[in-house]
């Protein structure tokens, strides 16, 4: 939260001539919603803010998502890369904290209903839409604490690529097969997030947007973007014991749990 007479700013990632990258923290919408009436900041207008010239976002990440979100400073440019998205050409990668452990890797083919915001120009409606996201797992946890009818409650952490955009993907899919993200408030499990906010004082969706890599509009290149863990989320798998995790390095897989103490 911006301080009184402090203008609140974002930390950069990338910036060229047409397009320019951030980190943005989790509890931030990226623009007005219809699902978050009452909600006064949004990443648009504090980037906006911030650089003193408009921005156009090409993609969404939900408000709880941590990570990287990519905006034009064109409009024509912003189009062209939106278009990216759309067809499922940019490799998107996520990282989250799931309930229990999930296969060491996957796919969820799971058709999604859209949902309605108008400010995102979005129409609800019936139909489902096909929707696939690939996971990996890279470590797990046992802790000493029982949630639901086991003396302990198990936990993952998972690499995720979503290979379309449907809204709220990741998180209907992870509930899908009944391994919901820590954090989720709308398609997690209370009993397991409140386990977190007493043992860790963590509030917040334990998902992050770790990486981008797209097409660049004007060179053709590729470009990959990559961002750190929010110091909250990076001082989570430090209390989970899972070690450091870096843009491009990520953690090495783990085949076996390792169980937590904190008597």
């Amino acid at each position: 939260m911006a301080q009184r007479g402090v203008s609140e700013t974002l930390p950069i990632l990338y910036r060229d001539d047409c397009l320019i990258a951030v980190n943005k923290p989790s509890g931030l919408l990226v623009h007005r919603s219809d699902l978050d009436r009452h909600e006064t900041r949004f990443a648009l207008q504090i980037l906006r803010d911030q650089i003193g010239r408009v921005v156009w976002p090409v993609h969404r990440l939900d408000k709880g998502t941590s990570g990287i979100l990519l905006f034009a400073l064109d409009r024509e440019v912003g189009k062209a890369v939106s278009a990216q998205f759309e067809r499922g050409e940019v490799e998107k990668t996520y990282l989250a904290v799931v309930r229990g452990y999930p296969p060491e890797s996957g796919e969820i083919n799971h058709p999604l209903a859209r949902m309605a915001d108008e400010h995102a120009g979005i129409r609800g409606g019936q139909q489902a839409q096909t929707a696939l996201t690939r996971y990996r797992r890279l470590a797990t946890v046992e802790l000493p604490y029982r949630v639901d009818r086991y003396p302990s409650s198990r936990y993952a952490l998972l690499e995720l690529r979503p290979l379309s955009g449907r809204w709220h993907q990741l998180r209907r899919h992870l509930k899908h097969i009944a391994h919901p993200i820590i954090g989720d408030a709308t398609h997690g499990q209370g009993r397991h997030n409140r386990l977190f906010q007493e043992l860790f004082d963590c509030r917040r969706l334990l998902l992050a947007a770790t990486g981008l890599r797209l097409t660049h509009p004007l060179s053709g290149l590729e470009l990959p973007l990559s961002a750190p863990l929010a110091e909250d989320f990076q001082r989570l798998l430090e209390a989970l014991g899972w070690g450091a995790w870096s843009p491009g390095g990520g953690i090495e897989p783990q085949p076996e749990a390792t169980e937590m103490d904190h008597a």
